[in-house]
């Protein structure tokens, strides 16, 4: 009886859940782009919708499938202009069946268009669990609320944190290790935007960092690695790291 009472004073959490969550988002990228495999598997796909959003006690399941998969032309049509973005950008792509099987970047964005569809819909904690099970299989953390536009491409997808307040406007190029953050870490901030806009065609490589709400990044421009920035730019901007290489002969 003590066991049981002292079991009691925990609330359940339902952590098994997340395992439900990481199935239901491999099985929602197949069907979105296998149509036989959406033809074999579509209604599991839905059932498991259902009972996720059940235990994260989400009402109107039927309402916020029906919405959701009227999403999806529309989710697979940015889809594809990103996956565009890889091949055209890549001189490693060969082929965008190789960006679609291959890239990390294309997966992680594949599963943010997804989140963020979800989000936009009114469903909580769902999408910021299909983003970190992304993040975990990926090493790029795009926080569903951001907001990002077409032709996105993401460069060996490793160490990449995209903030819930982020916009990014289309033709945005960014490598491994670029950070959009924000300037303090302060509850009472939730309501505000954090993150910085990146206007169109701007490039942002490695390790590069871009801080605070107010932070705007000018179109056309050229942010360079190990960059920090906590201004914003002008268009057609190119911003470098001023650094002096020194190369010693040995003895």
């Amino acid at each position: 009886m003590e066991e049981v009472a002292h079991k009691n004073k925990f609330t359940n959490y339902s952590m098994c859940i997340r395992d439900a969550v990481e199935t239901f988002t491999k099985e929602l990228i197949n069907c979105l782009f296998d149509t036989n495999y959406e033809q074999k598997n579509g209604v599991q796909t839905k059932q498991l919708f259902f009972k996720i959003l059940e235990r994260l006690s989400n009402e109107n399941k039927e309402c916020f499938w029906l919405d959701f998969q009227e999403s999806f032309i529309e989710i697979r049509r940015k889809l594809d202009l990103d996956a565009l973005a890889f091949l055209n950008s890549d001189p490693a792509a060969k082929s965008l069946r190789e960006v679609y099987l291959a890239y990390p970047g294309f997966y992680a964005i594949a599963v943010y268009r997804l989140s963020n569809q979800l989000l936009k819909q009114g469903i909580n904690i769902l999408p910021r669990m299909m983003s970190e099970f992304a993040h975990s299989a990926t090493g790029t953390d795009i926080h569903p609320g951001a907001e990002i536009g077409d032709s996105f491409f993401i460069d060996h997808a490793t160490g990449i944190v995209i903030g819930e307040t982020t916009i990014i406007k289309n033709n945005v190029t960014i490598f491994q290790g670029v950070t959009l953050g924000g300037l303090q870490v302060k509850k009472n901030m939730a309501s505000v935007k954090r993150h910085p806009t990146i206007e169109n065609n701007v490039i942002i490589y490695a390790n590069a960092t871009i801080l605070g709400g107010d932070v705007v990044i000018g179109k056309n421009s050229v942010i360079g690695a190990n960059v920090c920035i906590t201004e914003s730019t002008l268009e057609n901007s190119i911003v470098a790291v001023q650094l002096e290489n020194k190369i010693f002969q040995r003895n």
